[in-house]
Parts: structure tokens; C-alpha cells; sequence
């Protein structure tokens, strides 16, 4: 028994060591923090997320399982269904402007010109402010008394009358379009940048040499190797855009008449400011096939490419 301990523990630690320096284990153990966080911050909240939306519950409140009742109230509520609405609108109308624009100012600093570096830092800054920060400002710029482009529209003798940006719901829902697509034009335009700069230029010598124009250097070759990259950007955009809120909820707060609510301002006055915890998260939940249909559509564009 004595001389076979020496073994055994030569043994476990040969195993030990084996262990130690396998990729598998060692890859394990570089994941498992972020996998944890992502627990504790992403899973949780979402589980309790779906779990409340089938409750009734309220604030200092548990309440009590109710099933599929607070989805099928927020079916037959003409509010909800103008936040659908307005969702589909705002996040359609503002990623298709973001992407046509994005792409056009990704193609214009591609080219070689004076200065190229500074544009491309300085149309980063619509991104960088702070959302609180840029929704301060256009709040301040669709005032309907202090408006500074009421003013400029004035100046140029466009109109002859304050606009109430804000107050009318088309104007109220086109403006905070317009404020979404300036902030959300450089992700897209630094994301295409990206792709467009992996475009082998032999290939457009080769077009130019069959004799293809500009179009036809776009369509045949740089669409098709920029097209994975463009999926990628605009699922992102469009999970981002659907899930607006900061911009919202400043400058219109959902108004007027509840004419620029999305599901995430509704849900937040359902919950936080009405106290209705069940009724708001399962506003929150119907956010999900939205999103699950954007990246379905984008995983299929993609599998087609391959």
C-alpha cells in the first residue's frame, strides 16, 4: 500500500496536469465568467421579464398567474395596437433612411481626398453623444415657440408661423424619424466603411478592364461582398431602433395622444408610472417576434450567400 501511494499521486497529478493544460478545459474557463454575467444581467432579467408578463402583477404586489390574459387585453387595446404601429413605422421608415445614407457617406470617404481623416472622425460624433444628451437638443429644436429651424425656416421665408413639431402627431412621428436617423447614420456608415475596405481593388480593375462602369462595378462586385456585412449592420440597427427609448421618451414622452409611443415607452408607463408590472412586461414581450424575424430574415439572406 505504501509503495503504490507514491504512484497514485504521480497518477492524479499527470491527470491533473493533463487537465490543466487542455484547450477545452482552459477555454471553459475563460468563458464561464462572461457566461456568468450574462446570467445574472441578459437570462434572469429576461426570465423574470416573462414570468411577470404572465402575472397580474403590481407594485409591492406579487399577484398571481393569469396566463395569456394581459396579452390578450393588449390585443384588443387601441393603444397598444398604435404602439405596434408606430413601432413598425418608426423602425422601418429610420433603419431604410440610415442604411441608404449610411451607405452613401461609407461610399464618399472610401474615396482618397484631402481631409479623409477628419470626416471620418467627425461623423462619428452623432454616435458618440450621449442619447440623453442629443435628445435634449432636438427637443430643444422642435420647440414650438424657440425652434431654432422654425427660425432658420422663417429666415429663408419658408414659413410665415411658428410649427408645432411636437404637437402634431405626423410631424411628431417624422421628427423623432429625423432624430433617430442623424444619430444612427454613422454606425452604419463606419460598419459599411468596414466592409467596403476588404473589396479586393483587383476586382475593380478586372471590371474596368471588361469594360464595366460604375454601376456595374457596384452591383456585381461590390454589393455582393458587402451584403453580409450590410445584414449584420442592419439587424443590429434594427434591434436598437425597435428598443428606442431614451430618445423617445424625451422629447414626446409617447404624446401627443399617444401618437409616438413604441413598446418600450408603453411598457415603461404601464409599468413603472401606472404600477401595472404584469401588463408592462408583456408589452416588453412583444418585442421578441420582431426581433426574432429580423435575425431569422438575416441568418436565411446569409445562409443563401454561402
Amino acid at each position: 500500500m505504501e509503495a503504490g501511494l507514491p504512484h497514485a499521486a504521480r497518477g492524479r497529478a499527470a491527470r491533473l496536469g493533463a487537465l490543466v493544460e487542455s484547450r477545452e478545459v482552459l477555454g471553459w474557463a475563460l468563458v464561464t465568467p462572461a457566461l456568468a454575467l450574462l446570467l445574472v444581467f441578459l437570462a434572469y432579467p429576461f426570465l423574470l421579464g416573462l414570468w411577470l408578463s404572465l402575472t397580474d402583477s403590481r407594485i409591492a404586489d406579487p399577484g398571481r398567474f393569469v396566463g395569456l390574459e394581459n396579452f390578450r387585453y393588449l390585443v384588443g387595446d387601441a393603444v397598444f395596437r398604435l404602439a405596434v404601429f408606430n413601432t413598425l413605422l418608426y423602425a422601418g421608415v429610420a433603419v431604410a433612411l440610415k442604411f441608404v445614407l449610411g451607405f452613401a457617406l461609407a461610399l464618399l470617404v472610401n474615396r482618397q481626398f484631402w481631409g479623409k481623416r477628419f470626416v471620418r472622425a467627425a461623423m462619428l460624433l452623432p454616435w458618440i453623444v450621449p442619447t440623453s444628451l442629443s435628445a435634449l437638443v432636438f427637443y430643444w429644436i422642435y420647440d414650438s415657440q424657440f425652434s431654432v429651424l422654425t427660425w432658420a425656416l422663417r429666415a429663408l421665408g419658408l414659413v410665415s408661423r411658428p410649427i408645432n413639431y411636437l404637437g402634431d402627431p405626423d410631424l411628431a412621428r417624422a421628427s423623432l424619424i429625423a432624430a433617430n436617423v442623424w444619430r444612427g447614420v454613422p454606425f452604419f456608415a463606419i460598419g459599411l466603411l468596414a466592409g467596403l475596405q476588404t473589396v479586393p481593388r483587383e476586382l475593380y480593375e478586372a471590371a474596368q478592364m471588361d469594360g464595366a462602369g460604375r454601376w456595374a462595378q457596384f452591383r456585381f462586385v461590390t454589393w455582393p461582398l458587402v451584403l453580409p456585412v450590410s445584414v449584420v449592420v442592419t439587424v443590429f440597427s434594427t434591434i436598437m431602433t425597435v428598443g428606442d427609448f431614451q430618445l423617445i421618451w424625451i422629447v414626446t414622452k409617447g404624446g401627443p395622444a399617444n401618437a409616438t409611443h413604441l413598446f418600450g415607452t408603453l411598457a415603461y408607463q404601464r409599468a413603472i408610472q401606472g404600477g401595472f408590472l404584469g401588463e408592462g412586461a408583456a408589452v416588453a414581450v412583444f418585442v421578441l417576434p420582431v426581433l426574432v424575424a429580423c435575425v431569422a430574415l438575416a441568418y436565411r439572406t446569409l445562409r443563401r450567400e454561402d
